[in-house]
C-alpha cells in the first residue's frame, strides 16, 4: 500500500516563488487538499466495524472506528475472553515467543511476532 499522499505540500513550498525563504508564501489549492483528504479516507467494510461520529479538534466532525469484537479480561493471568455472538470463549496466548492478538480474515487469532 502506498503511504505517500498525492500532493506533497512540502515539495511544492520548496518550488514556490522564493525558495530562499523556505518557499513561502505558498497558495494552497482546494483541489490539492481534496486529493489528500480523499487519499486519507478509509476504505473498509463498515459492517465489520462500529463507526461513531463526534466532534474532534477545532469542532470538526471526527469518526471513531472499532472492530466489532467484544474482548474482556479472562479469569487467568494472560487470558482474555472473546464474545463470539452467543458465548464467551477463553483465549490464552501460546506459550513461548512473542504473540499479538490480531484479526485474520475477520477472525481473532494469536499471531507470532518478533520481540520489540
Amino acid at each position: 500500500m502506498n503511504s505517500t499522499p498525492p500532493i506533497s505540500f512540502d515539495a511544492l513550498s520548496k518550488t514556490a516563488a522564493n525558495p530562499g525563504s523556505g518557499g513561502y508564501p505558498y497558495s494552497l489549492k482546494g483541489s490539492d487538499l481534496d486529493k489528500n483528504f480523499t487519499f486519507a479516507t478509509e476504505d473498509f467494510d463498515e459492517d465489520d466495524f462500529v463507526v461513531t461520529t463526534g466532534l474532534g479538534a477545532g469542532g470538526h466532525q471526527s469518526r471513531k472506528v472499532a472492530l466489532k469484537v467484544s474482548i474482556e479480561a479472562g479469569t487467568a493471568n494472560g487470558q482474555i475472553a472473546v464474545w463470539d455472538g452467543s458465548s464467551w470463549s477463553p483465549s490464552i496466548a501460546p506459550p513461548g515467543g512473542t504473540h499479538v492478538l490480531g484479526s485474520v480474515n475477520g477472525a481473532l487469532q494469536w499471531i507470532s511476532t518478533e520481540e520489540c
